[in-house]
């Protein structure tokens, strides 16, 4: 009986094997990290080293809080110079801590001009956790979209929206970085927002650290659309830990479900009707000082065909009086509808 022999297969060398092995390694940490992590563009920016008010820096000298925080409510503050009427049309609005703007542009409706900043920061406790915080009716922006701004830089100035509502300020802090601008997918309460001076308060002066951290910048729930699962999970944690980096170059010119292009720096870019064009529109040099204006190097001039801003008031105990007759008037006159600003 003839006996088959087989042919022994050759064994790979010693160095080959362990190539291998390396690579197979490889491959099953970047799946474990990038499917246990979300994928999200950064911008590398330092820690915020403290915060401070957004007006009359740092201690909102010449300013008031017209109107406060409170849940399911109104969910920022609003704040006014003491000058009366609309004197402060055009006042310099600044960033409260160092971080970078996520959101710069003209959303209309009842917001008008708007600029988001996101801050990471390290906690009393060590930890490192991220905010956004919200000025809306700007007159005009000075900050683009992915740019780091420091504690103090200017943001924009104070406007009214186009004249909807007397001019002021629109502060918000938020905790879930997923808003945006989709407030209505969101819980109105402490488990989303910060109320702003109790946090700025609470962190006036923070550690100092020099080192860079990747900072997510496309977190955004989609207009009127469902969230994506990252987004579903950054809603219920924005702790930096949960994030995995991804070079925007890999998505870069693609736009995803949201209708969003992702450009090679990690930006995002709006598409409408088919073309991409920049989310942020407005000149980012500071303009003349406007009349009527209590002062700062920073104003904006008053649009084409806009009446001047009232002479100022006295100064006084009136003021909070003097800002809910002029809402009210505007109420009586139909400028403004009755729940825009609770909704806005």
């Amino acid at each position: 009986m003839l006996r088959r022999f087989s042919r022994p297969t050759p064994a790979l060398p010693r160095s080959a094997a362990l190539s291998l092995l390396q690579v197979a390694l490889t491959v099953c940490l970047w799946w474990s990290t990038t499917s246990a992590g979300l994928a999200f563009n950064t911008i590398r920016c330092q820690l915020a080293d403290g915060f401070d008010f957004p007006v009359g820096k740092p201690e909102a000298d010449g300013y008031y809080k017209a109107r406060g925080f409170w849940p399911n409510g109104h969910l920022g503050e609003d704040w006014n110079g003491r000058g009366g009427g609309d004197s402060d049309l055009g006042d310099p609005i600044y960033c409260i801590g160092r971080g970078v703007v996520v959101l710069s542009e003209d959303v209309r409706v009842g917001w008008g001009n708007v600029v988001i900043i996101r801050h990471a920061y390290r906690e009393i406790t060590g930890k490192i956790e991220m905010v956004d915080s919200l000025y809306g009716h700007l007159y005009q922006r000075n900050v683009k979209v992915g740019q780091v701004v420091e504690r103090g830089q200017l943001v924009g100035t104070m406007g009214g929206n186009n004249g909807m509502y007397p001019v002021h300020l629109h502060l918000e802090v938020r905790k879930n970085l997923a808003i945006g601008m989709n407030r209505s997918s969101f819980a109105r309460d402490y488990s989303n927002y910060h109320s702003p001076t109790a946090f700025i308060n609470a962190h006036r002066r923070l550690s100092v650290d020099m080192r860079k951290y990747d900072v997510p910048v496309d977190t955004f729930a989609p207009y009127g659309g469902e969230l994506t699962e990252a987004q579903e999970q950054v809603s219920r944690s924005t702790s930096p830990s949960t994030y995995t980096h991804k070079s925007p170059s890999a998505r870069a010119g693609q736009p995803d479900s949201s209708g969003v292009i992702r450009t090679g720096r990690g930006l995002r870019i709006p598409v409408v009707g088919g073309t991409a064009r920049p989310a942020v529109t407005a000149p980012v040099t500071p303009p003349s000082t406007p009349p009527g204006s209590t002062g700062g190097t920073a104003a904006s001039t008053i649009p084409s065909g806009s009446a001047p801003p009232p002479a100022p008031a006295p100064a006084g105990g009136a003021e909070k009086s003097d800002f809910w007759s002029r809402l009210k008037g505007k109420l009586k006159d139909g400028q403004v509808t009755p729940g825009v600003e609770e909704k806005k």
